[in-house]
């Protein structure tokens, strides 16, 4: 019986899959709910991000606007912070939020934080476990479920979990910083700092989400796979 459709270990996965859900609930409804709290100051998001960055001395990072939703993110590779529609222009504590965390990473980068240069030194052997884990360990079934193939398939999607670990410091640490930027350069008052708190606290549990989703998913593949050549 090929063990990848109606086994109980599914379970797990269906588990992930619900956790992860929950999460991202949670972080677009507390974001739309503090992106209607409108700042005192009323800098928009890009703003904030660059007065940190110009208070910090970092005059090499360039601040673009992306579409979507959320898609905020900061690109070490060639200095670009990205800021989605829904954080450059508004002036909500959010949005403020948001655009402070991902210039806690450029931060990050400037002053040689490790564990983001793990992270980014890792990330293409974390790119080839995401695309490659499943086929190899397919590919290992059925060439008679040759154990030492599927092994590579399981390390590979492993791998991913790492990279996830990994993140969760960097994460954190940026919102960290974020958060003590915004209470210290005044960007916003002392009663909208606990606001955006709320909504950073939000965006790092999706990350924690996905650390127990991938984890589920490799021990599916444990205990569907891991076990050795004794098959019925």
């Amino acid at each position: 019986m090929f063990p990848f459709f109606f086994d109980p270990t599914y379970i797990l996965v269906i588990a992930g899959l619900v956790i992860s859900m929950i999460a991202s609930a949670r972080v677009n409804a507390t974001f739309k709910k503090y992106d209607a709290v409108q700042s005192d100051n009323h800098l928009t998001g890009a703003a904030a991000a660059q007065a940190i960055l110009e208070e910090s001395g970092i005059d090499d990072v360039e601040i673009r606007k992306i579409s979507g939703n959320l898609t905020d993110n900061y690109d070490s590779s060639n200095r670009v912070l990205s800021l989605s529609e829904a954080t450059y222009d508004s002036t909500s504590v959010a949005a403020i939020g948001v655009a402070a965390h991902e210039v806690g990473h450029a931060l990050q980068h400037h002053s040689g934080y490790v564990p983001l240069k793990i992270r980014s030194g890792i990330f293409p052997l974390v790119h080839f476990g995401s695309n490659l884990a499943f086929p190899i360990i397919i590919a290992g079934v059925l060439l008679s479920w040759n154990q030492t193939l599927i092994n590579v398939g399981i390390w590979a999607f492993a791998l991913v979990l790492i990279f996830q670990l990994v993140t969760l410091p960097v994460e954190f640490n940026a919102s960290g910083r974020a958060l003590r930027i915004l209470s210290q350069d005044g960007l916003l008052t002392e009663q909208e700092v606990p606001l955006v708190k709320k909504v950073l606290g939000a965006a790092a549990m999706t990350y924690v989400a996905a650390v127990l989703s991938s984890f589920l998913q490799l021990l599916r593949l444990v205990l569907l796979f891991g076990g050795g050549n004794d098959r019925d």
